[in-house]
């Protein structure tokens, strides 16, 4: 007796050759096809399809536009790589900043092992998860400074203190940390301030979404043309230079407003920082590239905040 699993995926693996004969009768053109092959067998047919996805009229049958070219993929796939570096940079630069603030104002408030005193947080179960996380972070570092901290302490139980602890755990853990503190807590808002949000209320949407990028850019996921997490809250009347063309609700989901968190973030951090300079650079760099993928307004670089 036979079987036939409904839906069952059936597709077999494709040479190069193929992928590329493929591509070509659903009108992909190729300028070189050596070439094509190459980028082939270094970057994913299917890494690729995320960028050529656009240029296909017929998303049911994959069939392409009207002189769409394999050149142009690559051109997008190689601006969004620039992209990430970029803003890699840019997130290094906040996320130093934002563990220091914590490092400093929290430990000078309270004492340096604050970060594991339940009391100044607002979900036990979601610190507990934390602690967890800096846990085997401590335990995989190689950092002489956790390793000799911890054999001339070795009787003291607790986490190393904040400014060594803190400095081996990630951006997505300092985000978390921060959120969860209680709203109560000065720090709180005294880093919200410094970093011009106003008060705490504001901040934790930052993070979050400075997070997600942040991830997207440590594992090579595309940022062109995606969809973003759309929780931001914005200031009504920021303290400093901000746009005057603010997206609206339904923008969120685009870049464009991410990277005005992250300049407005940086211009505090470090006021003379290239951010926009080097924003420019790269779409001069790759003229095909359509700033409206990204959500980016009619003459960005105008705004008082890319000045």
């Amino acid at each position: 007796m036979g079987f036939y699993i409904l839906g069952m995926f059936d597709k077999s693996a494709t040479s190069i050759s193929q992928q590329i004969e493929i591509l070509k009768n659903r009108g992909l053109t190729f300028k070189d096809e050596a070439f094509a092959a190459h980028q082939l067998a270094n970057i994913s047919y299917y890494r690729l399809g995320e960028y050529w996805y656009v240029m296909q009229d017929d998303k049911v049958n994959h069939t392409f536009k009207l002189n769409s070219k394999f050149e142009e993929v690559m051109a997008l796939y190689n601006f969004d790589r620039e992209l990430r570096f970029l803003l890699f940079d840019v997130i290094e630069r906040i996320e130093i900043s934002l563990r220091t603030k914590l490092i400093y104002h929290l430990s000078h408030e309270f004492n340096p092992w604050w970060f594991q005193n339940f009391e100044l947080f607002e979900d036990s179960k979601a610190l507990v998860k934390t602690l967890s996380g800096l846990e085997e972070e401590l335990e995989r570092t190689k950092e002489t400074t956790i390793k000799n901290h911890n054999k001339k302490h070795k009787d003291d139980k607790r986490f190393p203190p904040a400014w060594k602890s803190l400095e081996q755990t990630s951006f997505g853990s300092l985000s978390k940390l921060y959120g969860n503190l209680k709203n109560t807590i000065k720090s709180k808002d005294v880093i919200a301030q410094e970093f011009g949000a106003v008060n705490h209320t504001y901040l934790p949407s930052w993070l979050q979404s400075i997070t997600q990028i942040r991830n997207y850019c440590a594992h090579h996921s595309r940022l062109w043309n995606k969809n973003l997490p759309s929780t931001l809250k914005l200031l009504s009347k920021p303290p400093y230079k901000w746009i005057t063309d603010v997206p609206n609700q339904n923008d969120f989901q685009y870049l464009y407003i991410h990277l005005c968190i992250m300049k407005y973030l940086l211009n505090n951090i470090e006021p003379e920082n290239q951010f926009t300079t080097r924003l420019k650079i790269l779409f001069e760099k790759y003229p095909n590239v359509d700033p409206k993928a990204l959500g980016m307004k009619p003459k960005w670089e105008e705004e008082e905040l890319w000045k």
